[in-house]
């Protein structure tokens, strides 16, 4: 049966039914272990999942999917509105830590044709973005770092800056990146900040909205193994 039919039939016993699922989504974010009782984040992943429930349709793709992504955007947009900001880092496996082409093919290929459709429009909708910033992928790609450690320190340079409003408000006006109010916010250096200006610009953009759910799960972000 559909799980989104299910789950309005009988969502408290289809929630329930799926607690393991949101747990270890919701572990696979934090990278710590959790507790019903007194977690938030689990409060936040049976939300989320929730959610998933009124929201889902067919043209969605996998559900269970589609939850996962649900769960993990708004576990890390708690993590980068919260007081104590988290470490985050990209992660080079696949999040079930099975191989993608594994993950794939146990779905059947009108899953795989909606989440690649969903994927397109959204890049579709992010390269119309960059575009306002005189920014597209090909430029992107030739200024991404190649060193993992330069990727997570970046990363989480963007993540600081995706919760500052006044940055947010600049980048959006201007549309371009304030070097200078980036250099006293986070100390870094003004040469290390224009280095790599378009990859920090395109990754605030991204931590900073809730329009691009595939992207974040494409790019594999997660809390780091140091987040207690």
């Amino acid at each position: 049966m559909n799980p989104d039919l299910l789950a309005k039939k009988n969502r408290d016993k289809f929630i329930e039914d799926n607690k393991k699922f949101i747990y270890n989504t919701a572990y696979k974010v934090c990278k710590k272990s959790l507790d019903w009782k007194n977690d938030d984040e689990l409060s936040i992943a049976l939300i989320s999942f929730n959610k998933a429930c009124d929201s889902y349709s067919d043209n969605r793709g996998n559900f269970f999917s589609y939850a996962s992504i649900l769960i993990r955007n708004s576990l890390i947009d708690f993590f980068r509105k919260s007081k104590n900001t988290p470490y985050l880092v990209f992660d080079t496996k696949d999040d079930d830590g099975i191989d993608h082409i594994d993950y794939k093919s146990s779905m059947n290929q009108y899953d795989i044709d909606c989440e690649n459709r969903k994927r397109a429009e959204e890049i579709a909708l992010f390269s119309g973005e960059l575009k306002k910033y005189k920014l597209d992928f090909s430029s992107l790609v030739k200024s991404s770092p190649s060193h993992i450690d330069t990727r997570n320190q970046l990363l989480n340079l963007a993540l600081i800056c995706s919760k500052n409003d006044a940055i947010l408000e600049y980048i959006r006006n201007k549309h371009l990146l304030p070097v200078s109010q980036i250099v006293l916010l986070t100390n870094a250096k003004k040469k290390y900040i224009e280095k790599w200006r378009r990859y920090i610009l395109t990754l605030i953009l991204i931590l900073s909205s809730s329009d691009y759910p595939h992207i974040k799960s494409y790019l594999n972000i997660k809390v780091g193994e140091s987040f207690e």
